[in-house]
């Protein structure tokens, strides 16, 4: 007897990638939150402090996600650098590590 097994998930479209992001409107709600635990930090919220200081390595890990999916994705290094206001050789330093 042959018997065909049925998958574990099913067989679910894949997404496509958005084009239309609301990057404006969500970088400015992350800085609001950010800002707002600094505020209850300075309100006598000592525990929180390490907290706030931690999120700045997750930041600092975020652009180097997103500096790596944007050299994958066909950005030159130049590029990169012309957006943060850094030379092409800066970017490459901190987030490379392969040719220009």
């Amino acid at each position: 007897m042959n018997t065909v097994k049925k998958p574990l998930t099913p067989n679910l479209p894949r997404q496509r990638r958005r084009d239309v992001v609301e990057n404006d409107a969500f970088a400015s709600f992350a800085r609001r939150i950010i800002r707002a635990h600094g505020r209850r930090v300075a309100t006598g919220d000592v525990e929180a402090l390490r907290d706030l200081i931690a999120l700045s390595a997750v930041i600092d890990d975020a652009i180097g996600e997103a500096v790596i999916g944007l050299r994958a994705f066909g950005y030159s290094w130049a590029e990169i650098g012309s957006r943060l206001n850094i030379t092409r050789q800066a970017a490459q330093q901190r987030w490379g590590g392969d040719k220009p």
